[in-house]
């Protein structure tokens, strides 16, 4: 029989790895920007960006989302024209956006607003914002005594009686197995076939309408949520990393990436994310996005091989 931190280490190489759908739970969710130019080129004349037409608080087709915002920042600092071109986020999603080619030999995408700092599948910049997963209840409802994660099981191991959502991708499913919580787990899917569904908020919903107790959330949906609806008396409790159990992460880096191999057209979008910073720390913080320190090391060293 396998031990405990066996199966923990099982299933965080199935669920945990950081990846494109880390973010879409969230996790979950990205942008992808194309621009009709040769990356070592100094003229931007049109900034395209493919994007998901209906993933707040990411992107949506009404140009709603924090992405959304921070494209057309970069556009005016690059003096190009902004236009989108909407794909909902799905399995190989980068596939046919990033490396997606055209007849004339350009990408449907060049830059992907947000992506894991750490990405097998493109080069990626520095972290432009660093956040954390977030268990979220509501004010009134008998968990009122939980100022920190833990207490959540401590309370359900002394006879409280919970529906705890949980997504079946991402560190959520962990962090429920190792406190003894699978029970009292209510199963939600993080890519639903649906092109209108978006998961994070609709977990979210669900929560606030009674139907679960408590959740794990990407803080920037949970955030953006609460933000929305100020009234509902959310409360959000950041997860932290347990430094006894690396494979239990809840914090990650958010970059933007390019294709490996573009390093003229990554350093350039570095060079704007550094330049803009405050001002994409205020879009961010707008939105309701809790905000950690960066990492700021840079990251796919062998970006041009």
């Amino acid at each position: 029989m396998m031990r405990k931190d066996e199966v923990i280490h099982c299933l965080n190489r199935m669920l945990n790895r950081p990846s494109l759908y880390l973010f879409m739970t969230s996790l979950m969710i990205f942008s992808s920007v194309s621009v009709m130019v040769r990356a070592e080129d100094t003229q931007v004349s049109i900034l395209k960006v493919c994007a998901d037409p209906y993933m707040l608080p990411f992107s949506n087709m009404e140009e709603k989302g924090y992405e959304n915002q921070i494209a057309r920042l970069f556009a005016k600092e690059l003096g190009a024209e902004l236009e989108y071109t909407f794909f909902p986020q799905r399995m190989g999603f980068i596939r046919n956006t990033l490396r997606s080619e055209l007849g004339d030999g350009s990408y449907k995408c060049d830059l992907v607003i947000s992506a894991p700092a750490y990405f097998e599948l493109a080069a990626t910049t520095q972290p432009y914002y660093t956040s954390t997963y977030v268990l979220a209840y509501v004010k009134g409802r008998g968990l009122d005594g939980v100022t920190e994660p833990d207490q959540l099981s401590e309370m359900v191991k002394n006879g409280k009686k919970i529906k705890f959502g949980v997504f079946d991708r991402g560190p959520a499913q962990l962090w429920v197995f190792k406190h003894g919580l699978m029970e009292h787990m209510v199963p939600y899917v993080s890519q639903p076939g649906g092109l209108t569904d978006n998961p994070g908020l609709d977990i979210m919903k669900d929560l606030v309408d009674g139907k679960i107790d408590a959740t794990i959330v990407w803080g920037p949906v949970a955030g953006y949520f609460a933000k929305q609806h100020s009234d509902a008396g959310l409360v959000l409790l950041p997860m932290h990393d347990d430094p006894d159990n690396p494979e239990m992460k809840f914090t990650y880096g958010v970059a933007m990436a390019v294709r490996y191999g573009e390093r003229a057209w990554k350093e350039r979008i570095s060079s704007l994310i550094d330049k803009n910073q405050d001002k994409i720390n205020t879009i961010l913080t707008d939105y309701g996005v809790p905000l950690l320190p960066n990492d700021k090391k840079k990251n796919n060293i062998k970006d041009d091989d």
